[in-house]
């Protein structure tokens, strides 16, 4: 069966040099943002699981705080791990995309979580103005969570090298893989 060439791996003198430039485009990493969380289902279905398992839970709603913080560190242990070796989660590789430091080397642990917690962005802002108006449709809570992914996306246009805000706040990088 023939197969196509292997691409060989960026060197760190690629990632010093793509890291000064513009990040990949902003669709592309929505686009791999959208197939993390389809693969992350599994993975918090998984520790889900496991933590019902481990607490005995006969419903789901029983020690949700628990499960909750479970799964944040699920999480959380999922990209720094991905993210300080190899600087690529699964999505991360199948759309050629690395996160790197700014100044292209790779990330060490203190700065992958970092950049884990500030991430958060994405979701945070509008859950916590749901929370303190006391919002309790999904329909409304979705429909905010949808206008500020949009609104924070649209931010890296605006952004140093068009990196989104976690990034320059963490003085991360996303780059390209392509060769």
């Amino acid at each position: 069966m023939l197969r196509p060439p292997a691409t060989p791996p960026l060197t760190l003198s690629d990632c010093i040099e793509r890291a000064r430039g513009e990040a990949p485009p902003l669709r592309r990493r929505l686009l791999a943002m959208v197939y993390e969380g389809v693969l992350l289902f599994g993975v918090t279905m998984t520790a889900g699981m496991v933590y019902g398992i481990a607490m005995q839970q006969k419903h789901a709603l029983h020690d949700r705080n628990g499960l909750m913080a479970a799964i944040f560190l699920t999480l959380a242990i999922y990209f720094v791990w991905f993210w300080v070796r190899g600087g690529q989660t699964l999505a991360m590789k199948t759309w050629h995309l690395r996160v790197v430091r700014e100044d292209g080397h790779p990330l060490t642990p203190f700065q992958a979580a970092r950049r884990y917690l500030a991430t958060w962005l994405w979701f945070l802002p509008p859950l916590a103005l749901a929370w303190l108006v006391q919002w309790t449709s999904s329909r409304d809570i979705g429909s905010l969570l949808f206008v500020w992914v949009l609104i924070y996306a649209g931010m890296s246009r605006l952004l140093p090298r068009k990196q989104a805000l976690h990034d320059v706040i963490c003085r991360t990088a996303l780059i390209d893989t392509r060769p």
